[in-house]
C-alpha cells in the first residue's frame, strides 16, 4: 500500500491549539512556516528575542505541565497577524504582531494562568526562531525539524488502551498512512520524498506527559509514555526530519523512503 500524507497541521503558539493545513510549502533547513513562531514564557524565562537561543521547554507554558492550555481554542492568522482565543462564551482577538495586541493577549494569560508561580507570563518570537522541543543537535546548525506521525503505529496503541487516541496528542506536522505501524523508527538517517520535498530523518521522537493530556477534554486521562513503555518496548511516537531541499507538500501527497 503507497505511504501518503493523511494530514497537516501546523501550532503557531506552543501548547495551544492545532491547526489543519491543506497545502505548504517547506524551504531548506526551516520547519513548517509559523509552527511554533510564538510561545507563553513563563517570568522567569531568560529568553532575549535579539539573541535567540534554543531554551529548554520549562522555560515556557506548555500541556506537559499545565494542561489547561487544552481548555483553550486558538487559531492565528499569519497575513493579519490576528490571534483569536476562545473560552466558552469568552472571546479575544488581538494582534500579536504589534505591541497593543500583544499586550492585551498577556492580560489574558496572566488572568488564566494567575494561580501559576513565578509571575505573569509574556508571549515570546524572534524573527526565524522556531520554540522546537527538540535540542539543537552538535555540529549542526539547525533544529527546525518537521515531525511526522505514522496513523497505523497510533492505531496499535489504540488496541492497547481500548479507546480512540486522538492523533492531536503527538502535535505533529504530518500524520501518514499506508506504512505498517512502527516502519517509521527504522527510518533515522534515511531520506524522504514527500511530494516535491525531501526530507532526511533524524531521529524518533520521545514522547513526554504532554501526551497524557486529552486535547478535547483538558483531563489526564492515558499515561502514553509509561504504556508505550510497557507495551512496546519504547516510548517514541513518530519521528523528527530536517527539510533538505524544499518545495510544496498537499494533503494526499505520496511519502516514499529513499
Amino acid at each position: 500500500m503507497p505511504i501518503s500524507v493523511a494530514r497537516m497541521y501546523h501550532y503557531p503558539v506552543k501548547g495551544l491549539s492545532a491547526q489543519p493545513l491543506a497545502r505548504v510549502t517547506l524551504a531548506a533547513g526551516e520547519c513548517f512556516p509559523h509552527d511554533r513562531r510564538f510561545a507563553i514564557a513563563r517570568a522567569t524565562a531568560s529568553f532575549d528575542p535579539q539573541r535567540p537561543e534554543w531554551l529548554p521547554k520549562t522555560n515556557f507554558f506548555m500541556l506537559m505541565r499545565d494542561e489547561r492550555l487544552a481548555q483553550l481554542w486558538t487559531r492565528f492568522d499569519a497575513p493579519s497577524g490576528l490571534f483569536t482565543i476562545e473560552r466558552g462564551q469568552t472571546r479575544i482577538r488581538a494582534s500579536l504582531t504589534e505591541v497593543a495586541g500583544r499586550e492585551q493577549i498577556n492580560a489574558f494569560f496572566a488572568d488564566f494562568l494567575a494561580d501559576c508561580p513565578g509571575g505573569p507570563p509574556r508571549i515570546v518570537e524572534a524573527p526565524g526562531h522556531a520554540f522546537s522541543d527538540a535540542k539543537q543537535r552538535p555540529n549542526s546548525m539547525t533544529y527546525k525539524y518537521v515531525s511526522l506521525v505514522n496513523l497505523a503505529s497510533i492505531s496499535e496503541l489504540e488496541k492497547i488502551v481500548g479507546v480512540p487516541v486522538d492523533p492531536i496528542r503527538f502535535r505533529a506536522n504530518l500524520y501518514h498512512m499506508g506504512a505498517p505501524a512502527w516502519a517509521e523508527l527504522g527510518w533515522a538517517g534515511f531520506h524522504l520524498m514527500v511530494g516535491n520535498v525531501r526530507l532526511r530523518v533524524v531521529s524518533p521522537i520521545t514522547r513526554c506527559a504532554a501526551t497524557t493530556v486529552n486535547p478535547e477534554t483538558a483531563a489526564r486521562d492515558l499515561n502514553i509514555p509509561v504504556i508505550l513503555q510497557k507495551e512496546f518496548g519504547h516510548n517514541y511516537m513518530g519521528v523528527y526530519a530536517e527539510v533538505v531541499s524544499g518545495g510544496e507538500v498537499v494533503t494526499g501527497d505520496l511519502l516514499v523512503p529513499l
